[in-house]
């Protein structure tokens, strides 16, 4: 019955609320005719009278009254999300829903905002951390509007591009072998146990992929679901992790260049293919864009070469 009574819930106030069909005919600006019809076919949809009527005059039944009341309810529903949806999409004031991954959420994304927000400071944001693959789950949703994540997708109903990358690097503790070390080859790790990020992870695909690359695959000991986690297992001398920098240095570890394979991941923006921007969105799109090999603090980028262990 949704579909069916829906167009008809703010003739049926009108008229409810004047008493009189044609007072509720002028305020809507449709014909007498049409909203009399209407009602009739309301009523007869229900199969309940919702009117006395009296000449020109109607009054609620009891039936009506209730009718009434969750009409009003649901008509005030539907007035504040069109309120909603209007405001986000406000150029000056509007909303921009945007996910990342959980390393990012330190320094570059409030980063980010603070730089975006100088030309558009009353632009809104959600913010939502996740890892790669739940946050395309949330774009394909409509959740999100943007995304950073790591590896930048590849699917036909995406946009992905590419903004930056960051080096990764060998985390091991404090008093591990290759702790006196400043750049190691990936391969020299081979027989050393591994914490990384669970399956479905961005960062877990690319340490996986850059060990294969190295001639082994990683035996891994513990895996976790964030990469500052993963430096606190290593500094308990659980294992090794390839991560990359962090905000903050963390001791306990130390960190070394990985001079090959090159050890780094990309970071890009995804949306929805097709999906219609409103103007707050496609300006912090057009601010992302114009920030390609410059979205990452500095220390983040890769050095233009690093070469043999020392």
């Amino acid at each position: 019955m949704g579909p069916v009574l829906a167009p008809r819930l703010a003739y049926f106030a009108a008229v409810a609320r004047h008493e009189h069909v044609t007072r509720a005919a002028a305020e809507l600006s449709v014909p007498q005719s049409t909203l009399s019809r209407a009602m009739v076919r309301l009523e007869a949809d229900l199969g309940v009278a919702l009117f006395a009527r009296r000449g020109r005059t109607v009054a609620l039944t009891p039936a009506g009254r209730r009718f009434l009341t969750a009409a009003e309810r649901a008509l005030a529903e539907v007035e504040r999300a069109a309120d909603t949806v209007r405001a986000d999409a406000d150029p000056t004031a509007g909303r921009v829903a945007f996910g990342f991954l959980h390393t990012m959420g330190s320094e570059t994304v409030p980063a980010l905002i603070r730089a975006f927000r100088v030309d558009h400071p009353r632009v809104r944001f959600t913010l939502v951390q996740n890892y790669g693959e739940a946050m395309i789950e949330r774009l394909r949703a409509g959740e999100l509007d943007l995304c950073l994540t790591s590896p930048v997708p590849d699917a036909p109903d995406l946009v992905g591009r590419r903004l930056d990358e960051q080096r990764l690097r060998l985390v091991v503790p404090d008093d591990h072998r290759l702790a006196g070390r400043r750049r190691i080859r990936l391969a020299e790790a081979a027989e050393e146990t591994f914490v990384t990020l669970e399956p479905g992870y961005g960062l877990r695909r690319i340490t996986d992929d850059l060990c294969a690359e190295a001639g082994f695959t990683p035996r891994v000991a513990f895996e976790g679901e964030e990469a500052e986690t993963l430096r606190g297992l290593v500094a308990a001398g659980l294992g090794v992790a390839l991560l990359p920098p962090p905000a903050v240095a963390r001791p306990g570890v130390v960190e070394l260049t990985v001079t090959a394979p090159r050890a780094v991941r990309e970071i890009g923006v995804a949306w929805l293919d097709g999906h219609p921007d409103t103007p707050p969105v496609a300006a912090f799109k057009k601010f992302l864009l114009g920030r390609r090999g410059h979205l990452l603090p500095k220390g983040s980028q890769p050095p233009p070469e690093d070469s043999g262990p020392a």
